[in-house]
């Protein structure tokens, strides 16, 4: 479960704020409790996995029926606990302050099947983020992976923004990003991103170097390449399970570091997929369809093959983003 999901009638809304320590995920959080427009009558339990140096002062707020619970350990979050604290406070919604050292997806995993995250913040100290970035780069990695929104507060007119943005944008590309002042002032990022590769070209040809970005932006918005024909280099996969003529092509793909390393491909059907093997690297080009298929319990975008060409392994075997 993850960030952005559609409401459904019955869901318990879950906000979530993330970031470090001192990144002014307390600070927002009060602000936007004490805004009427959030806070206008509905029992809000706020969940709070760390204690940072601000304190929350719920006498500020318009509607004073927030709840405050604290989870001190990860073991914690856990379906049957959440929904006790839940029904303990009688609350509606949840306001919940993540720990930044914590990995969402111990989040995510044990969310009760009711709860839904609806909005998802991350907050950064401009001043530290970088060091962040280079010493603990997959924690940052995490929190920037599923968040709609990042901000980073502190943030001095003499800091390179591109330097934030890039790093914004090797994890997502939808993600918006806002610079905020010392004086209260925020600028939102405005940078333009064009991909390497032309989207509107009879044939996408993807060189060596682009399979990330394309892979990326393939998941997140598929409908833009339905109809569209590419070309690309990737790794087989085969598997006995797979349906007839049907098999799975792709690169691994490294976010931030070796341990994230996955095997992102999308699935492919071709008449003659069993004279394929695993790991065998190929030349593939094909239309993409974007439809219902087993292999990705839903819709997702179906390579249907044109040619397939036996080829070597590219220099750089992994793909990366930048």
């Amino acid at each position: 479960m993850a960030g952005g999901q559609q409401p459904q009638e019955n869901d318990v809304p879950v906000y979530l704020f993330t970031g470090f320590l001192e990144a002014g995920k307390t600070k927002f959080i009060q602000e936007t409790l004490e805004d009427k427009r959030f806070n206008s009558g509905e029992k809000t339990m706020l969940l709070l996995c760390e204690e940072g140096e601000e304190e929350y002062d719920i006498s500020a707020m318009p509607c004073q029926e927030i709840y405050i619970r604290t989870i001190e350990e990860p073991e914690e979050l856990n379906p049957a606990h959440l929904q006790e604290l839940l029904k303990e406070c009688g609350a509606t919604r949840v306001v919940l302050e993540y720990n930044g050292m914590w990995q969402l997806q111990q989040l995510f995993q044990n969310l009760p099947d009711d709860w839904a995250v609806y909005q998802e913040m991350f907050f950064a100290d401009a001043t530290t983020f970088l060091q962040y970035n280079a010493n603990m780069r997959s924690l940052v990695v995490d929190k920037l992976n599923t968040c709609e929104l990042v901000v980073f507060n502190r943030f001095g007119k003499d800091m390179d923004k591109m330097e934030f943005h890039k790093i914004v944008r090797g994890v997502s590309r939808r993600t918006d990003i806002a610079y905020e002042y010392a004086d209260g002032h925020v600028e939102y990022d405005e940078i333009e991103d064009p991909l390497p590769f032309d989207v509107n070209a009879p044939v996408i040809r993807l060189a060596d170097t682009d399979y990330a970005l394309w892979y990326r932006d393939i998941m997140e918005d598929p409908k833009k390449y339905d109809g569209k024909t590419v070309s690309f280099r990737g790794i087989v996969a085969v598997d006995p399970k797979f349906p007839p003529n049907t098999f799975a092509v792709g690169r691994h793909v490294m976010t931030c570091c070796v341990e994230d390393i996955t095997y992102s491909c999308v699935v492919a059907e071709w008449e003659k997929a069993s004279v394929l093997q695993t790991r065998q690297w190929v030349q593939v080009t094909g239309k993409i369809h974007v439809q219902k298929h087993k292999l990705y319990r839903g819709k997702g975008p179906v390579l249907q093959v044109q040619e397939v060409v036996m080829t070597s392994a590219p220099e750089q075997e992994v793909a990366t983003f930048y």
